[in-house]
C-alpha cells in the first residue's frame, strides 16, 4: 500500500462523507463537491487552506499530533478512523523496517502457558492477527468455526473464507454483509498500522484479484477496531448461535488478539453453545458430511 495514495484517499473520502450541515456550515449554493471542500476543513482544522491541500495530498510525514487531532476533529473521524490516520502518518514518517514486527505465520504456534489458558476457557477462543489468520484455538473455538477450518489450505484465514468460500460463509454468517465490511475494515485498520507487512499486502492482492465484493468495499476505505461485538452464526450441527465477543490483546505477542465467544446465559444460544461442547467431547467429527444446516 502507497501511504501517499492512502492518506489522499481517505482523507477525500472522509470529506465526501460530511456534510456542512454536519459541520455546522452554511450550504451555500453552486457546490461541485460532494462534501466539505477542502477550504472548509482547513477551517474547521484552524489551518491553511495550503497545508491541508499538501497533507491531503499525502504529504503527512512530520504532520504535529495537534495538528493530526484538529484535521480528526474537523472531520468528524471516530475512534477507528482517528487511530488509521495517527497509524497513517507514522507509517509515512518512519524508514522500511529491517525486522518487521511479528504477526503470526504458518510456523507460529502458542506458548504452553497460552495453550493451557486457551484449553482452561470454558467458552469458544481463538487467537487471531490483524491479517484475520486463526492462529491457535481451545476446542470449542475450532468446533465454532468448524467452516473456516474445513475449507481451509494452510492457516484459516477470516477474510478469505468470507470472500472466497461464499458458498459456506453465506451459509455461516447470518449478516454476511455486515461480516464482510468487518473483515475488509479489519485489514484496512491493520494496513494502516503496517502498510509494509508483506504478507498481508499479499492477501489484500488474492483478495483484490479474486473478489468484486472486497475490491468494491476495500475502496470504501472503512476501518474499525474490532474489540467487541455480536455475531449471530449458523452451525452445522447446533443451529443458529447469537453471540458476544471480547477481544484481548496478548501483551507477550504483539500483534495477536484473544478473542472469546460467549451466549446470554440460559438462552437458547446458550443451550446449543453447550451441545457443541457435548459434542466437542466426543469422537465425532465436529463437521461431519451431510450434517442439516
Amino acid at each position: 500500500m502507497d501511504y501517499r495514495d492512502e492518506v489522499r484517499e481517505f482523507l477525500t473520502s472522509r470529506r465526501a462523507k460530511l456534510t456542512p450541515e454536519q459541520a455546522g456550515l452554511p450550504y451555500g449554493a453552486n457546490r461541485r463537491v460532494p462534501g466539505l471542500r477542502r477550504a472548509e476543513v482547513a477551517v474547521l482544522a484552524n489551518i491553511s487552506v495550503e497545508y491541508y491541500a499538501r497533507l491531503e495530498r499525502g504529504g503527512i510525514a512530520g504532520a504535529s499530533d495537534a495538528v493530526l487531532d484538529a484535521l480528526a476533529r474537523a472531520l468528524r473521524l471516530d475512534e477507528a478512523e482517528r487511530s488509521y490516520l495517527f497509524d497513517l502518518a507514522k507509517a509515512a514518517g518512519r524508514a522500511p523496517q529491517t525486522r518487521p514486527r511479528r504477526r503470526g505465520s504458518n510456523r507460529w504456534s502458542p506458548r504452553r502457558s497460552l495453550a493451557q489458558m486457551l484449553d482452561a476457557i470454558d467458552a469458544p477462543a481463538v487467537v487471531r492477527n490483524g491479517r484475520t489468520d486463526l492462529l491457535a484455538a481451545n476446542r470449542l473455538g475450532r468446533a465454532l468455526f468448524a467452516d473456516v477450518y474445513d475449507g481451509a489450505e494452510g492457516t484459516p484465514n477470516l477474510a478469505r473464507f468470507c470472500f472466497l468460500d461464499l458458498e459456506r460463509s453465506q451459509r455461516f454468517f447470518a449478516d454476511w454483509d455486515h461480516a464482510a465490511e468487518v473483515s475488509v475494515a479489519i485489514l484496512r485498520t491493520e494496513a494502516g498500522r503496517d502498510p509494509r507487512d508483506k504478507g498481508l499486502q499479499d492477501l489484500i492482492g488474492e483478495l483484490s484479484t479474486r473478489s468484486e465484493e472486497f475490491r468494491t468495499r476495500w475502496a470504501a476505505r472503512n476501518v474499525r477496531i474490532h474489540g467487541s461485538g455480536g455475531k449471530i452464526v449458523r452451525h452445522p450441527v447446533v443451529g443458529e448461535l447469537d453471540l458476544v465477543y471480547e477481544g484481548l490483546e496478548l501483551t507477550a505477542e504483539p500483534g495477536l488478539s484473544l478473542l472469546v465467544y460467549t451466549a446470554e446465559p440460559a438462552s437458547p444460544s446458550d443451550e446449543r453453545l453447550r451441545l457443541l461442547a457435548s459434542w466437542t467431547g466426543t469422537d465425532a467429527p465436529v463437521n461431519p458430511a451431510g450434517a442439516e444446516n
